[in-house]
């Protein structure tokens, strides 16, 4: 998870919240507003479990709204281990950064938007592509369906996932 900022056509900024499954590197939500406190994050988060469960562990950085009393109350209270990187060490998450790079230039570098609904518009359709149609080099040229789908088959075939 990590967020991103940019602004929009009359220069009103606004963030970001990205958060992608490290185990098939699946985009699983981004979430656009102006401000993004810990007690919306949460409610994103819930939102995102309801349809992908809770995560056994969060990597983040040391960022302010991962690190308040919200947001660690929230990931204990769902059995959630958080996983800082060290400060000044982005590589330590280097699936979400790699997105972050790929997302600023496809479509926040590239898009000129309106209001915040355009920009969740396009990032919607973005990441519907980029989750089922988009080959990834890194994974043998799959899209990250396809990822999801053949691993989750080798370990439900070695008994690890049932």
């Amino acid at each position: 998870m990590d967020f991103m900022s940019d602004s929009s056509r009359n220069q009103r900024r606004f963030r970001t919240f990205n958060v992608i499954d490290d185990f098939n590197r699946e985009a699983l939500g981004i979430d656009i507003a102006v401000s993004l406190p810990a007690g919306r994050i949460t409610r994103y988060l819930d939102k995102l479990a309801e349809y992908h469960g809770y995560p056994l562990k969060i990597r983040v950085d040391n960022k302010p709204g991962f690190t308040g009393k919200t947001f660690i109350d929230w990931a204990k209270s769902h059995g959630i281990t958080i996983d800082y990187i060290q400060p000044g060490s982005p590589y330590q998450n280097g699936y979400i950064e790699r997105f972050n790079r790929t997302y600023r230039t496809e479509v926040l570098d590239l898009y000129l938007f309106n209001n915040l609904e355009q920009a969740r518009k396009v990032t919607e359709e973005w990441l519907t592509i980029d989750n089922t149609e988009r080959l990834h080099e890194a994974l043998n040229n799959m899209t990250l369906i396809e990822y999801k789908t053949l691993k989750q088959a080798v370990l439900f075939s070695t008994g690890i996932l049932y």
